[in-house]
């Protein structure tokens, strides 16, 4: 969302437009709940969000723009997670990661921010049966996404469909930029696995 949509959203959320806060939870719940997916799991995960949003809702005639809006959203689900389960936060440390099969250097992705180098085959086809594959693809693509760690979910998730930067990731969920890519790098050969395999195979 550019800095422009951001003020115009934030002036009709102080007016109290109920509207607009829902327009709010809509484009920035995925996001939220994936930052709190990272830090707390899945048991707690709803509830931090839950905080997360009426902390929102106290401070938003305090937001000043300094950064983006879903930046700052983001930030005070972090600080929610890591306030509320501080203890048991979870630090997963490098040398602790499995090694991937690949390497981060694996010519499939950009070195620099390991995105594809060349995407895997979509259809855009609109025939009964091209619908019907994108649709059991579909199926095992979300399989797959459920037996992704929550790190590795977490991270994907953000990165891909939120598009936020590495560096950015790295400080929502306090984790090295190194640590990142490698969970990064992880959930992504899973997911090329998957659609490779189903390319081949046309099951899961």
């Amino acid at each position: 969302m550019a800095a422009a949509d951001d003020a115009h959203l934030l002036e009709r959320l102080l007016k109290g437009e109920q509207r607009a806060y829902k327009e709010l939870v809509i484009t920035y719940q995925s996001a939220m709940r994936a930052v709190a997916y990272a830090i707390v799991g899945q048991r707690h995960a709803d509830e931090v969000v839950q905080d997360a949003w009426l902390s929102v809702v106290r401070n938003l005639a305090k937001f000043e723009g300094r950064s983006s809006l879903k930046t700052w959203l983001l930030t005070i689900t972090a600080n929610a997670a890591k306030g509320r389960y501080k203890q048991n936060r979870r630090e997963v440390l490098l040398d602790d990661l499995p090694s991937p099969h690949g390497t981060i250097g694996d010519d499939r992705f950009v070195p620099d921010d390991g995105h594809w180098a060349v995407a895997p085959y979509a259809w855009h086809q609109d025939t009964p049966e091209a619908l019907l594959t994108e649709d059991e693809l579909r199926k095992c693509l979300e399989h797959t996404l459920l037996s992704l760690s929550e790190l590795q979910s977490s991270v994907l998730v953000l990165r891909e469909r939120q598009g936020l930067e590495l560096e950015e990731i790295c400080n929502l969920l306090t984790l090295s930029l190194s640590n990142v890519r490698v969970l990064l790098h992880r959930a992504r050969l899973k997911v090329f696995a998957t659609v490779e395999h189903f390319e081949e195979t046309g099951e899961c």
